[in-house]
């Protein structure tokens, strides 16, 4: 089975004006990652991130709102295993959505696994300030072993991911990095963006 290509760059952003910022730099694989609005703003901002997506020629990953990610016509959603236990996945396979599952330890790569995601996130790879986690840091073993295991399906390394440790996180195997604060709490985020840009291709 072919290996799904993916950017090796992945932002993630929380609202459609980092998109609007960022897109037209060259980011063509991202995800809107919005918390705790309402559902007529979560379905606004994510309507208008696909639209925005598309202009760019761009793939965007909807976090968590996997109906209303259906309703407005995306083609990815990013799942937490939490988030797995409501969700319905064969909605969103009848849909022709392609899924994307975090994961932290083995249990929840075996899942991940048995729902035949399509594309697994293993995190933190490294220290993170994003949110506080029961997980260690995984650290670039650990991307090696998930590889390892995940021949046909792409492996998404997150958390605490700077430029100056990207080869070495693509080397250990993984075929996509996720960024968050390393952009969002940059001064110069669009230069930030480009610098990762560099480094990914």
């Amino acid at each position: 089975m072919a290996v799904l290509k993916l950017p090796r760059f992945y932002p993630i952003f929380d609202n459609y004006e980092w998109l609007a910022r960022m897109l037209p730099l060259g980011v063509r694989f991202c995800q809107l990652r919005v918390k705790n609005l309402t559902p007529g703003v979560t379905r606004l901002q994510v309507r208008e991130s696909l639209k925005l997506a598309a202009d760019h020629g761009a793939m965007l990953v909807v976090n968590d709102h996997w109906q209303i990610a259906i309703d407005e016509g995306a083609s990815w959603v990013h799942l937490g295993q939490e988030d797995l236990d409501s969700a319905s996945i064969s909605a969103l396979r009848s849909a022709g959505v392609r899924l994307g599952i975090s994961t932290h330890d083995w249990s929840e790569l075996h899942r991940a696994l048995s729902l035949q995601a399509d594309y697994v996130a293993l995190g933190p790879v490294y220290p993170t300030i994003l949110k506080k986690m029961k997980w260690s840091p995984q650290g670039l073993e650990r991307v090696s072993d998930w590889k390892s295991l995940l021949p046909s399906t792409p492996l998404c390394a997150i958390g605490g991911m700077t430029t100056e440790r990207a080869a070495g996180v693509l080397a250990a195997g993984a075929d996509t990095i996720s960024v968050v604060t390393d952009i969002t709490l940059h001064a110069h985020p669009e230069r930030r963006v480009q610098e990762w840009l560099e480094v990914t291709q």
